[in-house]
């Protein structure tokens, strides 16, 4: 089944190639649209820049996630579920699709699709885009052509209807997720379920992040949001210490005293931390620093500085046999 014809979209031309069913689907701003997608060059042998079977993976965007290569949304709508279709687009539509491309392919590499481009001012990046790292692509840029892509559509998933990747979440949404991860972590550490409520936490704390990466270091903003960035970090070293990650434990909690040096609760867990990897030294400053900090923590300091004591003894006395052992010599017959 062939069948040619215009959409009401200057410069593209659609021919379905396998019909779909039922009707057409209604999107909405958050609807995930899953699909495969081939793309090829308007020349005499259809040459192939991008297939996505390939990589084994079918492509997803969000609608109304602002995705690079507006005219696909724009394909998309016109398609039923199962439909396969072609469509031509003329160079006004195709202009980026270098760039959307390019990132496509580092993430099938399992690499950033934003190599090259953090910590740069904008000029910096803009810089980037004179060479994509892949000659095909380099073409495209510098001579924006006609394309044709060839999609089949599988789904149309509505916002309700799938769990939502932090990335595609408003700020609404992201900060609606935060306490409802949070309770879901504090749940799952009643049953003692710690690596499940740790990726809870974690979960969370990205949402954060990526809200706080828009906002003013250290004005108000920035501040609300690290309020609650605190204590999902410190649950989640107590479920890193249940789980015996220890150096784990170490890195956030350090991280966390470089903003909020008054934080006793960080030092306590990264004090149970260094005991635990026979850092005395460290252990013992770290139990002190609370006690100073926080009064009320003094016999909880107090009890576990005893057992830091006995178990360091005991490790110096199993050390002193290992050695003796290990230097005497042996008896005569």
């Amino acid at each position: 089944m062939e069948e040619t014809y215009l959409l009401n979209v200057e410069g593209v031309k659609k021919k379905i190639l396998h019909g779909g069913q039922g009707e057409l689907p209604k999107l909405q701003d958050g609807s995930k649209i899953t699909f495969h997608f081939q793309t090829l060059k308007d020349d005499f042998e259809r040459t192939v820049i991008d297939d996505s079977r390939e990589a084994g993976i079918p492509m997803e965007i969000i609608v109304g996630k602002m995705f690079k290569l507006e005219i696909w949304e724009t394909l998309l709508r016109s398609m039923r579920a199962g439909e396969v279709a072609e469509f031509w687009c003329d160079a006004i539509h195709t202009g980026m699709y270098a760039l959307v491309s390019r990132g496509m392919r580092r993430i099938a590499e399992g690499r950033d699709p934003l190599e090259g481009q953090k910590h740069r001012c904008g000029m910096g990046n803009m810089f980037d885009y004179h060479s994509t790292g892949y000659d095909d692509l380099d073409e495209l840029q510098r001579t924006p052509q006609p394309l044709i892509f060839i999609m089949e559509l599988f789904r149309v998933e509505e916002p309700s209807a799938y769990k939502r990747d932090t990335w595609a979440m408003s700020k609404e949404e992201k900060l609606a997720a935060v306490p409802v991860l949070h309770s879901e972590g504090n749940r799952l550490v009643l049953r003692k379920e710690f690596a499940q409520a740790a990726a809870k936490y974690q979960e969370a704390v990205i949402c954060l992040r990526n809200l706080q990466a828009k906002e003013k270091p250290w004005e108000d903003g920035w501040l609300k949001l690290e309020s609650l960035v605190t204590p999902l970090v410190l649950n989640y070293c107590q479920c890193q210490l249940e789980l015996g990650e220890y150096y784990e434990v170490l890195e956030h909690t350090t991280e966390l005293l470089q903003k909020h040096n008054d934080n006793a609760k960080a030092y306590f867990k990264r004090a149970k931390a260094h005991a635990a990897v026979w850092n005395e030294r460290e252990a013992r400053e770290d139990f002190l620093r609370v006690a100073h900090l926080d009064p009320s923590m003094a016999a909880a300091v107090k009890k576990e500085l005893k057992q830091l004591g006995e178990r360091m003894r005991k490790k110096h006395v199993e050390d002193r046999k290992r050695y003796q052992g290990l230097f005497q010599q042996p008896r005569g017959p």
